[in-house]
């Protein structure tokens, strides 16, 4: 694996170790940081203040029948989730959103390809495949857009981003990130909102394509 360059910031990794990521970026970031042991040791770091300060915290009053529910939860069996392992491009976080298999791709046109993970209120996630010298529409964003890179690489106006490496790209970028030559780029994509498509033809497939 090459050089991690570009890593999650901070912030994105404390709201993590809070568990106050929703599903879309928090799988980006569980990907990133078992690619990435700056901010895996970064992450720890915040589990253990975060840590540190419940224990330091006194005793919460707790009506009874709230003190009741919280043992039945505790009480009732739980099944334990599956650990998946990693499985060639593909870290644990992702085999997991692919329940094991193999990604279904969906063709977007001019050799590129998706397969969505997952779509809801809170986002979505998707992998894309990007063939060498292609490139995605230009496009800005209504929200954030995190972009983890899994094989190959591709370039934009802030750079290039290779394997492990995490694009943070906010509502102020408007790019065109365009594969580089050599393996096709694989990349999981962490979304808030829709994009805003520069061109038209993007726009008019934005709902089929559900990016």
């Amino acid at each position: 694996m090459s050089a991690i360059s570009h890593h999650a910031p901070d912030a994105l990794l404390a709201a993590y170790a809070s568990g106050n990521l929703g599903h879309p970026y928090a799988l980006a970031v569980a990907a990133h940081i078992s690619l990435c042991l700056d901010c895996r040791a970064a992450y720890e770091a915040h589990q253990a203040a975060g840590g540190a300060v419940l224990e330091g915290g006194g005793p919460a009053a707790m009506s009874a029948g709230r003190r009741e529910a919280l043992l039945a939860m505790l009480d009732a069996p739980r099944k334990p989730e599956p650990a998946f392992r990693p499985s060639g491009i593909f870290p644990g976080p992702i085999m997991q959103a692919l329940n094991g298999q193999p990604p279904r791709w969906r063709s977007l046109g001019m050799g590129n390809r998706q397969c969505i993970l997952s779509a809801n209120r809170q986002g979505s996630s998707r992998l894309l495949y990007i063939a060498p010298g292609q490139a995605v529409p230009e496009h800005s964003h209504n929200g954030l857009e995190l972009t983890l890179v899994l094989q190959g690489s591709f370039s934009d106006s802030t750079g290039r981003f290779g394997v492990g490496d995490l694009e943070v790209a906010n509502d102020d970028l408007d790019h065109q990130p365009i594969a580089d030559e050599g393996a096709p780029c694989i990349c999981l994509a962490a979304t808030d909102a829709p994009l805003r498509f520069s061109s038209l033809i993007p726009r008019l497939l934005q709902p089929i394509f559900r990016i």
